[in-house]
């Protein structure tokens, strides 16, 4: 039986249990129940559920209390009985996520069924699991079905379903998400054609199914004037038909994340009938439409909610759109759309939600049309190419009204005004990258995002206290000119979860109040003057992700806890301080580690992991950086290190590291970036260094290295200088050769017996000859065939042209990957 089939029985058996009470004692088993004790499960029926679970699978053990010594099934989870016959009458697993065989033991479940189907008003099937229908005839015996969702199964073998689906006539409410409709050979019958059936469908949803235009056809008859919604959202469509501009009653289109390329003033044009009266709401954004907003968007004057961001639109966008009346929401981002920078915006009242992202605003000024929207909400007008200041009047329109303001990415300059106006509760602020500058004065106590990065502010930064509702959960203040402690407020701040202070001139130790940042993910304190060892309160921290402390002041051991408590960190960085001591074997222990830098610090000892090498690999499977240069350690190379083979870059630069680099280190095929320079390290470059073919940074300079660089097409492809000071080392690229080298290069005569050196002569004398009447044959041709002549000389400079180009091109790219 098809795995899908449980779907259908699952949501039968809540939905379709029509039987009462009454009829249920007067067929049960023991039905009479003098008493008025409840009754168990019966025996049969607990073993039909019993061989049910069997052959599923159940990831999330949702059937956990399906068990033969719980003896009640009426108490295991999703099982509804009669209180009275103790007949399952119910079997809810909806969401259960169960794959698998379904047993034909249901149908021992005989008091579910239930009823006549006929009455059946609603049937929803959705994503359970891999799975696809095998028949659906029996659909349309279902007579009073007015719903029918079915997403994420799959209706590939199903001929004809489009005749299924018109026999109901009821049907109002049709979703076949994701039910891979293109791969359906014959949608309809041939008698479909002919058909005058008129369907009664309001709200029909076909998404993600990778329908292409063709699907038209068959659509036609599924489309009426009582159609209100309609969503081809995920599919391929190259356009869209006239017939669908005449559906006088559709409200909502949604046509976003359409693949194929479509020109937008013709999707418009064939739109323009009636539909364009009554559309309200029209999503297509993440599509590929190109063309112009153009004059034609003025017919559609019910248009409410207007989504075409992430498109290919380009040009101007039409002076109609800003005069429709009832528009409220226009999402118009990522395109090539070009916005005046003066409107007649009286239409426009209605607005409360504008996002112009990456579009150009013509001419460079703040747009003063935007203080006409006295009902705006949500704006953002980043990356639109302003250079200017912003009037003062702008701060103080919307009182207590703005959730969403994005102004990012430009050039605007000036100082704030106060921020505790403007916003309503739950508001978002991103001024981030202009020339803001002078003191942040007070700001809403009511954000959850506020990014002032990437500006010349400067002053203290006392004002995130004034953010008490514990709901701010983003703050980046980083690269600007703040100075001062961070303020020891931060025991409201429960929910934030990025804290990016980088980039600034913030001195003092860290507040005992940062350990009460329990959701924080996120910590970067990069480049400013904080001193003093770690807050033992940071280990509180333990949702931390990434931990970025570089370029300060910190001293004090590197803390055990780190890798005891931060157990989720996949990021650590804490170069560049006075960090002392040895490294902490914990560190190694952190299983989720991708980045670990602790170079640039006064770190000594012995580098050593802890535990043996299979435990080794599985802790740091993941780390794709290691950075350690610049330290006091000593010691050799732990051979382990070659166990993380998705390892990208290592650095053990300006150490005093001893002993030979492992043999085995060629095994690290993955690695871009390798720097043991500035060490004690001795002995010979292994020979497998030879098959890291990746490998476009090395630099192995000034160790006691000795005898010859292994050949291959990496080791011999960098500087000389990436070798330096290894007075032993010898072989390209370096100009010293290795003893044996010149002898090399003539090839001994082995094996010469008497004769030999006569045919040699005679091997010697052939050659030559040859060579003489071939080079001889060419050119004469060339030089008696003048048409011969000239195309050879032409391909001739083709190919040195072409080879120039080539080398060059690899050479700069080899110098920009070096560079990065």
């Amino acid at each position: 039986m098809n795995p899908c089939v449980f779907i259908i029985f699952s949501l039968l058996f809540l939905l379709l249990v029509t039987a009462t009470a009454s009829q249920l004692v007067a067929v049960g088993e023991g039905g009479d129940d003098t008493n008025g004790v409840m009754k168990k499960c019966l025996d049969t029926e607990r073993q039909a559920l019993l061989l049910f679970k069997a052959p599923l699978h159940d990831p999330d053990e949702r059937l956990s209390t399906w068990t033969a010594d719980e003896h009640d099934c009426c108490k295991w989870s999703g099982v509804t009985c009669n209180n009275q016959t103790g007949h399952v009458t119910g079997h809810d697993i909806n969401g259960y996520w169960l794959e698998g065989e379904i047993s034909h033991s249901l149908l021992n479940l005989t008091y579910l069924t239930f009823g006549n189907l006929s009455s059946l008003q609603q049937l929803s099937l959705s994503y359970m699991g891999r799975c696809r229908f095998e028949n659906i005839e029996w659909l349309s015996h279902l007579s009073h079905l007015e719903e029918l969702v079915i997403s994420g199964i799959s209706l590939a073998k199903q001929n004809h379903w489009v005749d299924v689906v018109l026999s109901l006539r009821k049907l109002s409410h049709l979703s076949l998400n994701g039910c891979e409709l293109s791969q359906v050979m014959y949608p309809y019958s041939s008698s479909f054609l002919n058909s005058s059936s008129s369907s009664s469908i309001v709200d029909l949803t076909l998404r993600d199914n990778n329908l292409t235009s063709s699907m038209y056809r068959w659509l036609f008859p599924l489309t009426s004037n009582k159609l209100r919604f309609l969503h081809l959202s995920g599919n391929i469509l190259d356009g869209i038909p006239k017939y669908l501009g005449n559906l006088c009653s559709l409200e909502d289109l949604e046509f976003s994340n359409n693949s194929a390329l479509v020109q937008f003033p013709d999707f418009l044009n064939n739109l323009s009938g009636c539909t364009s009266l009554a559309l309200k709401e029209f999503f297509a954004y993440g599509s590929q439409f190109t063309g112009s907003l153009s004059n034609v968007i003025q017919k559609f004057s019910s248009l409410e909610w207007l989504d075409l961001s992430h498109n290919h639109l380009n040009g101007s966008i039409s002076d109609k759109l800003w005069e429709l009346p009832s528009l409220e929401f226009i999402y118009l981002s990522f395109n090539n759309l070009t916005v005046p920078s003066t409107y007649h915006l009286s239409g426009l009242s209605y607005v409360k939600e504008i996002d112009l992202r990456s579009c150009k605003l013509l001419g460079t000024g703040f747009p003063k049309w935007i203080q006409t929207l006295k009902n705006l909400r949500y704006l953002d007008l980043s990356n639109t190419g302003i250079s200017d200041t912003i009037p003062l009047e702008f701060w103080y329109m919307w009182p207590s009204q703005l959730q969403y303001l994005n102004l990012s990415s430009n050039n605007i300059s000036g100082k704030l005004p106060d921020l505790l106006s403007n916003f309503a509760k739950y508001s978002e602020i991103d001024l981030s990258s202009n020339s803001f500058f002078g003191l942040v004065p007070n700001v809403s106590f009511t954000l959850t995002i506020l990014n002032l990065s990437r500006n010349k502010f400067s002053g203290g930064i006392s004002f995130i206290c004034q953010i008490v509702d514990g709901i701010l959960y983003f703050l980046d203040l980083s690269h600007n000119s703040f100075n001062g402690q961070l303020p020891d407020c931060l025991w409201d701040f429960k929910n934030l979860t990025v804290l990016n202070l980088g980039h600034n001139n913030l001195f003092g130790r860290l507040p005992p109040s940062i350990g009460s940042l329990i959701q924080l993910e996120v910590l970067y304190l990069y480049k400013n003057n904080f001193y003093g060892e770690l807050p033992l309160s940071l280990k509180n921290c333990t949702s931390l992700i990434s931990l970025n402390l570089g370029a300060n002041k910190f001293s004090g051991n590197v803390p055990v806890w780190i890798g005891e408590n931060l157990s989720g960190l996949y990021v650590l960085i804490l170069r560049s301080n006075n960090f002392i001591g040895t490294i902490p074997l914990q560190l190694f222990q952190l299983s989720s580690l991708q980045i670990l830098d602790l170079s640039m610090n006064n770190l000594n000892g012995m580098i050593q992991w802890q535990g043996d090498e299979q435990e080794f690999f599985s802790t740091l499977k993941l780390v794709k950086s290691i950075d350690l240069s610049r330290n006091n350690l000593t010691g050799q190379i732990p051979y382990e290190i070659t166990n993380p083979y998705d390892l990208i870059a290592l650095n053990f630069s300006m150490n005093a590291l001893s002993g030979e680099i492992p043999q085995h280190i060629g095994e690290m095929k993955n690695l871009l970036t390798l720097d043991l320079s500035r060490n004690n390290l001795s002995g010979r470059i292994p020979s497998s260094m030879s098959q890291m073919t990746l490998l476009n940074d090395l630099d192995l300079s000034f160790n006691n290295l000795s005898g010859k660089i292994p050949t291959s097409t990496q080791l011999q492809s960098f500087q000389p200088s990436r070798y330096n000071g290894n007075a032993r080392l010898c072989g390209p690229p370096l100009t010293k050769s290795c003893p044996g080298d010149e002898e090399s290069k003539v090839p001994p005569l082995i094996g010469k017996g008497e004769g030999d050196g006569e045919e040699w002569g005679w091997f010697y004398i052939g050659g030559g000859m040859g060579f003489a009447t071939g080079f001889w044959i060419a050119c004469g041709a060339l030089l008696l065939n003048r048409r011969g002549r000239h195309a050879f000389f032409q391909f001739y400079d083709s190919f040195k042209d072409w080879v120039y180009v080539k080398v060059v091109v690899f050479i700069s790219s080899l110098q920009k990957a070096r560079q990065t």
